[in-house]
């Protein structure tokens, strides 16, 4: 091999080795672009994965909050016409004037699931016996007052006033008249929170709420003849939240 061959061939090696290193530097680059934009890519489908994730996550507890709703709503249906099929006729005009209904009659204060009436008035001729009261309220589809809870209890008793002399107040719902002569609520349940007077009151008893008194010491037992005000109770037409 003479000496022009051998340059020939080195030139010839020289630019394989030229192609190679460029191929090889291509190579790179395009390696490089390809993590590059893999990267970016995997960012922006995290990123839009994240947002996604988080949109379902607000559709999903907008559609528990609704659902929640719905349930309250047919919860609270369910409740109003229960209430409506106690009455044999139900009064419309009274409880949704203006075709709007309202929880409690006009005159009537509502505390959690109940309304309440309290009787007041200044004239005799207005008060009742406990039956003259119960009757009273039967004709509103009401009973007198069953107290339940400690708070049903100072509810009443803030909402009595004093009146004629300190022997007189409110009847509500409790009576021995019974033929076991036991203390019974109106509805037939039987007394399990009480709040007597120190006065032990008559035999064939019936309850009063003394106005003025300690709340937690306000009932006294006296003759069911005599005349009172009252308080009537019904359920609430819209149950409360």
């Amino acid at each position: 091999m003479n000496k022009a061959d051998t340059d020939r061939n080195i030139k010839k090696n020289q630019h394989v080795l030229l192609c190679v290193a460029i191929m090889g530097i291509i190579f790179v680059v395009l390696a490089s672009v390809i993590i590059i934009l893999s990267i970016r890519m995997t960012t922006v489908l995290s990123e839009e994965m994240r947002e996604n994730i988080s949109l379902m996550r607000k559709e999903n507890e907008d559609l528990q909050r609704r659902t929640e709703e719905l349930i309250r709503e047919k919860e609270g249906l369910n409740w109003t016409i229960g209430v409506i099929l106690e009455y044999d006729s139900f009064p419309v005009h009274i409880h949704c004037p203006n075709t709007v209904c309202r929880p409690c009659m006009d005159g009537w204060i509502q505390f959690q699931s109940k309304c309440y009436l309290f009787c007041k008035s200044p004239f005799s001729s207005k008060w009742r016996t406990w039956q003259g009261s119960r009757d009273f309220c039967r004709q509103k589809q009401a009973e007198l007052v069953v107290i339940e809870s400690p708070e049903e209890q100072e509810f009443i008793s803030n909402h009595t006033e004093y009146y004629y002399d300190e022997y007189h107040g409110f009847w509500i719902g409790l009576s021995n008249k019974n033929q076991m002569n036991t203390w019974m609520w109106v509805d037939g349940s039987h007394v399990t929170l009480s709040y007597w007077t120190a006065d032990r009151g008559y035999r064939t008893s019936c309850v009063l709420s003394i106005p003025k008194a300690d709340p937690l010491a306000n009932w006294k037992k006296v003759s069911c003849s005599m005349v009172n005000l009252f308080i009537c109770e019904t359920t609430a037409l819209i149950k409360p939240d």
